[in-house]
């Protein structure tokens, strides 16, 4: 179980890494109250705040080496937890 864990993390850090190093930045939409006069009238301002994320430089870095320390250490944690791993 804690080597499928740790396999997990490890590879969502690899991901979110490597999506991190494809983009530049991310537009985040915070959710807003809207009315249904607003889907009758599109002149009305939106709802919806934009946020603009962008990833700092190590970030992607950061994850991709991080993510690969914890899948290597998945790889070498022994199959049942307290057995030696040359069993």
């Amino acid at each position: 179980m804690w080597r499928s864990l740790f396999l997990a993390v490890g590879i969502m850090m690899i991901i979110l890494g490597v999506e991190c190093l494809l983009i530049d930045s991310a537009a985040v939409y915070k959710a807003g109250k809207a009315s249904s006069a607003a889907f009758a009238d599109s002149t009305m301002p939106q709802a919806a705040q934009i946020k603009i994320w962008q990833p700092a430089e190590w970030l992607p870095w950061g994850l991709l080496s991080g993510g690969t320390v914890v899948v290597l250490y998945a790889v070498n944690l022994p199959k049942r937890w307290g057995q030696s791993p040359a069993e």
